[in-house]
């Protein structure tokens, strides 16, 4: 049931209204929470896809979990969603307003992946080097562990990825000895 579409152009409508309320930011923080929300209990995101549950139920749970929360501006988002029969595409929305929102402050989000957890201090001198290295804009750094690197780092940075892992080293010779380059020709 997925709609990029539907979803940007709600986003994009609530960045709007949010914009001319100056409201920005704490939209930002009440779309955070119901993302929180969404990935922290699955049956509210089932609630909302569900359409045995009628629309006035979903308000009454909506207002439950978000009201006092929430700014109004986000609330009355809310109530129009479930109005027009769209709160199951909730979940989606939030996405697309966080991706709209990095690009309308330049914001550019870096995935740190390493094979061990770092400290602060590794983690700061990545993020300063990224920094220097992007002209236009904030970074966002984050930072995964994945064991199957098992040494080195891998850095995603929009569309480019670089990899110094160990992984990808042998991955490398691999193909070598699979290619059989070091077999002298007879």
């Amino acid at each position: 049931m997925q709609n990029p579409r539907l979803a940007s152009r709600y986003a994009k409508s609530l960045i709007d209204i949010a914009q001319e309320q100056n409201a920005l930011e704490a939209v930002l923080d009440d779309m955070e929470l119901i993302q929180q929300i969404c990935q922290s209990n699955h049956d509210f995101v089932l609630m909302l896809k569900s359409p045995v549950v009628k629309s006035d139920k979903k308000m009454a749970i909506l207002h439950t979990v978000l009201d006092g929360r929430v700014q109004p501006v986000t609330m009355g988002f809310i109530n129009l969603l479930v109005n027009k029969g769209r709160e199951f595409y909730l979940p989606e929305i939030v996405e697309a307003f966080s991706t709209q929102y990095k690009e309308l402050k330049h914001i550019r989000t870096v995935n740190l992946t390493t094979a061990v957890a770092i400290d602060d201090n590794v983690k700061k001198l990545i993020f300063d080097k990224v920094t220097a290295s992007i002209a236009d804009g904030h970074v966002e750094l984050n930072t995964f562990v994945n064991e199957d690197l098992i040494g080195g780092f891998t850095l995603e940075v929009d569309d480019k990825l670089f990899d110094a892992s160990i992984r990808r080293d042998l991955n490398d010779i691999k193909q070598q000895f699979t290619k059989n380059l070091f077999v002298a020709d007879m």
